[in-house]
C-alpha cells in the first residue's frame, strides 16, 4: 500500500515538473523563432541599403556604405558578411563563398548555410543599381536558431533535470515523513496479538488517517463482540449439554452392563416401557437443546448486522406457525387460534419464523390442557406487530426481565424446557431493532408476548 502511495505521489509531483520543463523549452523555442524572424526582417531591410551603397562601377565596384550597413558590419565582426554578384552569379564585391545561383525573381530568398563551423542566415535578392541588375547577399552568423540549442541545453534542460532529480529526493523524503503515521499504524497492527482487539488511539493519528483508524476500531469492536458471543455460546453449550449427555451415557452404560452380565443369557435385556420413555425424553431434550443453541448462535444480533433484510409477510408466517403447532395443541385440547391481518415488515424471514415458533411452542407447552392460545399479527397505528397470547399461568412482573436471560427458568415451572426459547426470541428482536414485550393476557390471566416493528410497510 505504502509503496503504491509513494509511487503515485512521485509520479504526480515529478510529471508536472517534466511538463513544466517541456513547456519552458517550447517557450524558449518560440522566443528564438521570434528573434530569428526579426533577424530575417532586419537583413531584408538592409538589402536595398546595400544596393544603394554602390556609387560607381569597378572593378571592383565603388561602395559608400550607408550608416546602417556600417553598424551591421561593425556589431558582428566575424559574424557579418555580404556579397554583390552579377546576373551570372559572379561575385563582384564581398565574400566569394556567398556566390550562388541568383534568384530567378525579385522576391528575397532566405537560406541557412554552414560555413567555417558557423551556421549563417543568408538573404539574397535582385536589386537595380548603377551597375544594372545585381544580386545582393547579406549573411548573419549570429543565428538565434543556432544559439537556441545551447540555450535549451544550459538554460532549460540542464537546470530542469537537476531540479527534477532534486525534487525526486525531496519528494521521497517528504512522502516518507508524511506516511510515517500510516507506517507506524501498520507496524502497530503487525505487532498485535490475534487476541488483542482493543481500540487504536485515534488522537495519535493525523486527521487524514483518523477515518481509517475509526473504521478499524469499529471493525475490532464487531469482531470482539462476535468472538465474545462465540466464547459465551461455547461455554453455555458445553455446560448445558454436559448434564443430559452424562445422564444418557450413564443410563446406556447401566443397561449395557446389565445386558453383559453372566446372568443374562445371550446378552439380552428386557426394558420396562417407563425406562424406554425416559430415554426417549432425554434424547428429545438433548436434541431440542442442541437445536436451540444453534438457533441462538445464528440469531446473535452482532453477527447479523451485515446481512441484508428482505420483505416478510407476517400473516403468511403466522399461518405457517398455526399449521406447525396444531397437532401439539390438539393433543392437549388447547384452542390454538389465529387473528392475522395482512402486513409486511422488513427483516430476516427465517429468524422471525424462529421467534414466532419459540413463542407458540412455549405457549402450547406451558398452557394447561383445555386452555387457549392465540397468534396475532397486524398493525397498530404506525407500527406492525406480531404476538402470541395464552391463558396459562403467566409470569410474575419481577420475573419478566429475567426470563429473557439464557437458561433461566421460573421456579416451580412444570414441564420440560431449557430456558432458551424467550432468550432466542429476545435476541431476534434486537436484530430487528425492537424489544420483546411481556405483558399479562386478557383479563390479567396468562401471558402475551409481542414484538412491534419500527417503520412497517403496508403490503
Amino acid at each position: 500500500m505504502t509503496l503504491g502511495l509513494r509511487r503515485r505521489l512521485l509520479v504526480m509531483l515529478i510529471v508536472p515538473l517534466l511538463l513544466l520543463a517541456v513547456t519552458n523549452a517550447w517557450y524558449e523555442y518560440r522566443s528564438a523563432d521570434n528573434v530569428a524572424l526579426r533577424q530575417d526582417q532586419g537583413l531584408l531591410a538592409l538589402v536595398p541599403l546595400m544596393a544603394d551603397s554602390i556609387v560607381a562601377e569597378g572593378p571592383p565596384p565603388v561602395l559608400l556604405l550607408a550608416p546602417a550597413m556600417q553598424q551591421f558590419l561593425k556589431d558582428g565582426p566575424g559574424y557579418a558578411a555580404y556579397a554583390i554578384s552579377d546576373a551570372d552569379g559572379k561575385v563582384l564585391h564581398g565574400e566569394p563563398w556567398l556566390a550562388a545561383l541568383p534568384p530567378t525573381t525579385r522576391e528575397p530568398e532566405f537560406r541557412t548555410e554552414e560555413h567555417g563551423g558557423v551556421a549563417w542566415r543568408i538573404v539574397r535578392q535582385r536589386q537595380h543599381t548603377v551597375l544594372g541588375d545585381v544580386v545582393v547577399a547579406l549573411a548573419d552568423g549570429s543565428d538565434p536558431r543556432q544559439q537556441w540549442a545551447r540555450s535549451v541545453l544550459f538554460r532549460v534542460l540542464l537546470p530542469n533535470v537537476v531540479l527534477v532529480i532534486a525534487a525526486a529526493f525531496a519528494v521521497r523524503w517528504a512522502v516518507e515523513r508524511a506516511l510515517k503515521p500510516l507506517l507506524d499504524l501498520r507496524d502497530a497492527l503487525e505487532r498485535r496479538s490475534p487476541r488483542d482487539l482493543s481500540s487504536i488511539d485515534e488522537t495519535a493519528s493525523p486527521d487524514e488517517v483518523r477515518p481509517l483508524v475509526q473504521s478499524l476500531n469499529r471493525l475490532f469492536s464487531l469482531v470482539d463482540a462476535q468472538a465474545e458471543s462465540q466464547r459465551r455460546f461455547i461455554a453455555d453449550a458445553s455446560h448445558q449439554l454436559r448434564t443430559p449427555l452424562a445422564g444418557l451415557q450413564a443410563q446406556v452404560e447401566a443397561w449395557a452392563q446389565a445386558a453383559n452380565a453372566p446372568s443374562q443369557p445371550g446378552g439380552t435385556l428386557q426394558l420396562p416401557a417407563e425406562e424406554l420413555n425416559k430415554l426417549r425424553g432425554a434424547a428429545r431434550r438433548t436434541s431440542q437443546l442442541a437445536n436451540q443453541l444453534l438457533a441462538l448462535s445464528r440469531a446473535d444480533a452482532r453477527t447479523m448486522q451485515t446481512q441484508p433484510m428482505q420483505p416478510v409477510q407476517l400473516k403468511a408466517l403466522c399461518e405457517t406457525m398455526l399449521e406447525t403447532h396444531l397437532d401439539a395443541a390438539a393433543a392437549k385440547r388447547i384452542d390454538l387460534g389465529l387473528d392475522a391481518q395482512p402486513v409486511q415488515v422488513t427483516g430476516h424471514g427465517w429468524l422471525l419464523r424462529e421467534l414466532l415458533g419459540n413463542l407458540v411452542d412455549n405457549a402450547v407447552k406451558y398452557t394447561p390442557a383445555g386452555g387457549c392460545v392465540t397468534i396475532r399479527c397486524g398493525q397498530r397505528g404506525a407500527q406492525a406487530f406480531v404476538e402470541v397470547e395464552d391463558d396459562g399461568p403467566g409470569i410474575e412482573p419481577e420475573e419478566r426481565q429475567r426470563v429473557l436471560e439464557r437458561f433461566y427458568r421460573v421456579r416451580g415451572t412444570q414441564g420440560e424446557g431449557n430456558g432458551l426459547g424467550l432468550a432466542i426470541a429476545d435476541e431476534i428482536a434486537r436484530v430487528h431493532h425492537a424489544q420483546l414485550q411481556l405483558q399479562p393476557g386478557a383479563g390479567g390471566r396468562g401471558l402475551r408476548v409481542g414484538l412491534s416493528f419500527p417503520g412497517p410497510e403496508k403490503p
